[in-house]
C-alpha cells in the first residue's frame, strides 16, 4: 500500500477543487442558465410593475365602481369577534380570511397573463417578419460564382445551364 504524504494530499485536493470550480463555471455560464437568470430578474421587475398598476390604478377604479369598496380590505372574521376594519381585527389578534387579497392576486395574475400573451404575440409576429426577410432568394452559380435567383435554370452571367440538383439545392 502506497503512503500519501501531506503535500501530495494537498495537491490532489487543490486539483479537485479546481476541477469542481471549472465545472461550475461551465454550468453557470451556459446560455440556458444565463437566460433563465435574466428571465427571473425581468419577471420579478415585471411583477412589481403589474402589482403597482393594480394597486395604484385598477383597484381605485374598481373601488369607484363598487361604491368605494377597497378589495384589499375585504375580510371575514373566522374567530375572535366582529370588527369594522381589517386593521382592527389584526390588532385584536383575530383569525381572518382575507378574501380581498385573494381577489387582488387573481386580478394581478389575469393582468400579467394578458400582458405576457400580448407581448409574446408581438414578439412572435416580429420574428416571423424577420424570418421572411432573411429567407434565401439567391444562390451562387457553380461555374462563374455570380449571384443568381434561387430557381434559375440558366446563369444570366455566364449562360451556363444549371442541372436540376443545382436548382433545388439552397
Amino acid at each position: 500500500m502506497k503512503k500519501i504524504d501531506g503535500k501530495e494530499l494537498k495537491e490532489k485536493s487543490k486539483n479537485k477543487a479546481k476541477l469542481a470550480l471549472e465545472d461550475y463555471k461551465a454550468f453557470a455560464l451556459k446560455g440556458n442558465v444565463l437566460d433563465l437568470a435574466i428571465g427571473v430578474v425581468l419577471g420579478s421587475a415585471f411583477t412589481n410593475i403589474v402589482n403597482t398598476l393594480v394597486s395604484a390604478l385598477l383597484t381605485p377604479i374598481i373601488s369607484l365602481l363598487t361604491s368605494n369598496v377597497d378589495l384589499s380590505t375585504l375580510f371575514i372574521t373566522l374567530k375572535g369577534g366582529t370588527f369594522e376594519t381589517l386593521e382592527q381585527a389584526k390588532a385584536a389578534g383575530a383569525i381572518t380570511l382575507n378574501y380581498g387579497e385573494i381577489i387582488n392576486s387573481v386580478l394581478n395574475f389575469v393582468i400579467v397573463s394578458i400582458v405576457l400573451f400580448i407581448l409574446v404575440k408581438a414578439l412572435t409576429k416580429a420574428n416571423k417578419k424577420e424570418k421572411i426577410e432573411n429567407e434565401v432568394t439567391t444562390k451562387e452559380c457553380p461555374y462563374c460564382l455570380s449571384t443568381i435567383p434561387l430557381h434559375a435554370s440558366r446563369c444570366p452571367h455566364c449562360t451556363s445551364v444549371l442541372e436540376k440538383e443545382e436548382i433545388v439545392s439552397e
